[in-house]
C-alpha cells in the first residue's frame, strides 16, 4: 500500500490552535483524501494522533525521524475495512 502523504511545516504556538487543525486533518483522512502526515509539530501530531485512535476503522501508526537535519512526527493510517 502507497502512502499518499501530506507534508507542512506550520508549527503552532498553542495546543488549542493544533487542535483545530489536527481536527481539520482528521476528516481528510476519514475522507481517504490522505493516508499520512508529516509535521515538525509535535503539537499537531499528538492532536492528531489522539482524533485518529478514536476510530476503528483503520489502525493509526507515529513515528518521530530526522528528515533533513529536522525532527519530524509522521502520523498514518492502515485501514481495516480494505
Amino acid at each position: 500500500m502507497e502512502i499518499r502523504w501530506k507534508i507542512e511545516e506550520i508549527v503552532f504556538e498553542t495546543l488549542r490552535e493544533s487542535e483545530v487543525w489536527a481536527d481539520s486533518l482528521a476528516n481528510e483522512f476519514h475522507g481517504r483524501t490522505i493516508d499520512g502526515y508529516i509535521t515538525p509539530d509535535f503539537k499537531i501530531a499528538y492532536t492528531l494522533l489522539f482524533f485518529l485512535a478514536s476510530n476503528h476503522t483503520f489502525r493509526v501508526y507515529a513515528e518521530e525521524c530526522l528528515m533533513n537535519d529536522l525532527c519530524v512526527y509522521k502520523v498514518w493510517v492502515a485501514f481495516l475495512s480494505d
